[in-house]
This record gives structure tokens, C-alpha cells and sequence, in this order.
């Protein structure tokens, strides 16, 4: 939810600037100013509102008229994501819009009345605005949408993949699944895959698509890249305190799969002794086991955040050093504390610390997310030994 209000913040001081005959300009809606006019849909989701159009909620831009933002929620059965998506919800609603939440996968029912409600706002909505193209939920969903404008919101490192296979006209597949999907699941929920593809597909004349990211991405032809600064958060939090410390950032790698859990551990404890980490921030999908294991074995203290980390992070207090391995914190943390004393340190997954099990994209695919990374500091490898 926090990059659909980047996208809407950011596409608010473009109407702004366009107003202005100014183009993009340094127009900056006031907070508390103004009304909004759209629906929008996070958490995974889409939507669409009586005007016919469909968007993410913005900080109340002044320039746009009639009715009121409201923002949906299609609720994960994740518990601290659900946690997360309630705080933001509760930020969405600070800036002046209601939200709708919406128990999307709560039962053996809740798709069909979700689809439901969501299908006459879908079919009528000119714009519309999503957060993870990857989603069978949102997939379905599209397939009843005739809007004209499409936007992707950033999805970190899934915006990365999702772009290039676009480009190469193949199915959209998370970069650490394995094998070629040829479940029956998978054979089921393909003529709807292949249909939201083409939704997500630019058509002269016909339908727009833009992908708003923080992320380095090479757009196919006809599909518009808006950068992602972050300019919501700065302008909404901080700057922050700064402590001597350093803080290293959790990832869910070990849960998806991708690297051996006693190979992460051990990296994690050899890099918090290098560099004097003391607090250890979880990935909203690390496992209250691996937490456990984590603090007793490294002696770090156990943060779970209840916002994303760029706003943890700008809020404050946060380390002069911020440790990472390579994820979408090393290309948004940067952008988010841009003008402040704190450096990213990025430390480079060795492949031997992969399992058996991983997809052979991986390796390369992480190497990409680090090298491209902008204003982080790469670290020499780590020890990966178990603790």
C-alpha cells in the first residue's frame, strides 16, 4: 500500500504541475488540503469508482474535484502482513480517504462475494491501479476490467521480473518458483493468466500502461516508467534520529526456499559481528521459528516492524549503517532517506549458500538486484557457516 501512495502523491503533483503549465513542478499538495476523487485497491487488489475512474489514494491533492478516495484492501491470510496493511490503512485514512477491507481470502466464499462486490466498479472503471501483477487473485480480476489506463505500483524486486517477462511475451511467473508450472492448478488458471497478461499489454489507442517503480527497469515498448523517489514518505516523516549502531535487515529467503536456513544464520551472525549490528529488522514473512532461533543463536534483538521499513527507517531512530542482503530495501531505503547521514551496505548471497531446491533464476536474479542497486555500499562475502 505505501507505493500506491507514492504513485498517487506523485501523480497528484503531475496533474499539479500540468495545471500549472509547469509540467511535472515542484508542486507540492499540502497536507490536509484538497479533495479526491477515485477508488483504488491494495493489498493486491483493483477497483473502480462511480466517476469511471480508478486510482490509489494521494495526500488529498487540491487540484482534483469530487468524491471521496476510497481505498480497498484484498487482506492476505499472513498475519503480519495483515498487520502492516492495517497500520497503513490507518496512514490512508490520516490523509483523508475511507478504506474498504476486504477479507478477500477468508473462506471458501469470500473470493465469489469479493469478486462480486469488486465487478461492477471493475467494468466501469477507466483507470486502474495494482500492486502485484504476480497475484492469481488480481489476474482474475482483471479479466473483468475494461479500464483504459492501467498502473503497476512497485512491487520491489517482483516489479523487475514482472517487466522483463513482459517483454518476452511469457507467462508471469515469481523469479523463485521452479520448474515450468505444469501443475493442474496451473493448467486451470491459464486462459485467465494469458487474459490478464493482455490487460497488461499497451494497445495503441486503446489502453495505456504505466509501471511506477523505484526499481531499474527496461519498459517494453509502449509501456510508460515513472520513477518512484519516495517523495510521500520524505515529505510525510523524518528526517530521522540517527544512532552510532548499525541495523541489519531481514529477508524471507530461507521461508521461499532460495537459501539453506543454518547458511543464512550463520551469515547473519558473522555479519552483525563484523559490523557491530545490534537490532535485527524481520522480513513481514520470516517465521516466528527462524525469529526465535535467530535472536538466541546471534544475540541481535528481534524487531518486527508494523510499517514498511522505509517509513520505520525514516520515522526513526535508525543506524548509521543499514546491512542488507540483496533485496528491495537496498534500491528504496536510499530514496527514502535521501539527504540524511545513513549508508546501505549490501552483502552478496554466496551461491553456496543456495539449497538444492532453488530455482536456477536465482542466483542470477539477486546478483541483478545488487548490481544495479544505486548509493549502497557492497560488502565483501561472509562467512555463511552454521552457527
Amino acid at each position: 500500500m505505501l507505493n500506491v501512495l507514492e504513485w498517487a502523491y506523485a501523480d497528484a503533483l503531475r496533474a499539479a504541475g500540468r495545471a500549472a503549465g509547469t509540467g511535472s513542478g515542484p508542486v507540492v499538495p499540502a497536507q490536509g488540503a484538497g479533495r479526491a476523487e477515485d477508488l483504488s485497491a491494495s493489498g493486491g487488489g483493483v477497483g473502480g469508482d462511480p466517476q469511471g475512474r480508478a486510482a490509489a489514494p494521494a495526500a488529498r491533492p487540491p487540484h482534483r474535484d469530487g468524491g471521496a478516495v476510497t481505498v480497498v484492501v484484498l487482506s492476505p491470510n499472513d498475519p503480519m502482513t495483515r498487520g502492516q496493511l492495517r497500520r497503513m490503512a490507518e496512514l490512508a485514512r490520516d490523509e483523508g480517504f475511507s478504506v474498504r477491507w476486504e477479507d478477500a481470502r477468508g473462506g471458501a466464499g469470500a473470493p465469489f462475494q469479493t469478486i462480486g462486490a469488486l465487478a461492477p466498479a471493475l467494468r466501469r472503471a477507466r483507470r486502474i491501479v495494482i500492486g502485484d501483477p504476480f497475484s492469481r487473485y488480481v489476474q482474475l480480476l482483471l479479466t473483468l476490467a475494461r479500464a483504459r489506463e492501467l498502473v503497476v505500483v512497485d512491487d520491489g524486486t517482483a516489479t523487475m521480473e514482472f517487466v522483463s517477462q513482459l517483454a518476452r511475451g511469457e507467462r508471469l511467473v515469481r523469479w523463485h518458483r521452479t520448474g515450468r508450472g505444469g501443475g493442474a492448478r496451473d493448467a486451470v488458471f491459464a486462459p485467465i493468466s494469458a487474459v490478464a497478461r493482455r490487460r497488461l499489454t499497451p494497445r495503441e489507442g486503446r489502453r495505456t500502461v504505466e509501471v511506477f517503480s523505484s526499481m531499474p527497469v527496461e519498459p517494453p515498448d509502449g509501456v510508460l516508467v515513472t520513477a518512484n523517489d519516495f517523495a510521500w514518505t520524505r515529505a510525510r516523516f523524518g528526517p530521522p534520529s540517527i544512532t552510532r549502531g548499525a541495523d541489519l535487515v531481514g529477508t524471507s529467503l530461507a521461508e521461499t526456499g532460495v537459501v539453506d536456513l543454518d547458511r543464512y544464520i550463520g551469515a547473519v551472525g558473522a555479519l552483525a559481528r563484523t559490523h557491530g549490528a545490534t537490532r535485527y529488522f524481520a522480513h513481514r514473512r520470516e517465521s516466528a521459528e527462524k525469529l526465535k532461533r535467530l535472536s538466541e543463536e546471534t544475540g541481535l534483538e528481534i524487531v518486527r516492524p508494523d510499517l514498511p521499513l522505509e517509513l520505520i527507517a525514516r520515522r526513526g531512530p535508525i543506524g548509521r549503517t543499514i546491512l542488507s542482503f540483496p533485496s528491495t530495501v537496498v534500491h528504496t531505503l536510499p530514496l527514502a532517506l535521501a539527504g540524511t547521514e545513513v549508508k546501505v551496505a549490501v552483502c552478496d548471497i554466496d551461491p553456496a549458500w543456495l539449497t538444492d531446491t532453488a530455482s536456477p533464476r536465482a542466483q542470477g536474479f539477486l546478483s541483478g538486484v545488487t548490481g544495479t542497486a544505486r548509493d549502497v555500499h557492497r560488502l565483501p562475502s561472509v562467512p555463511a557457516v552454521a552457527p
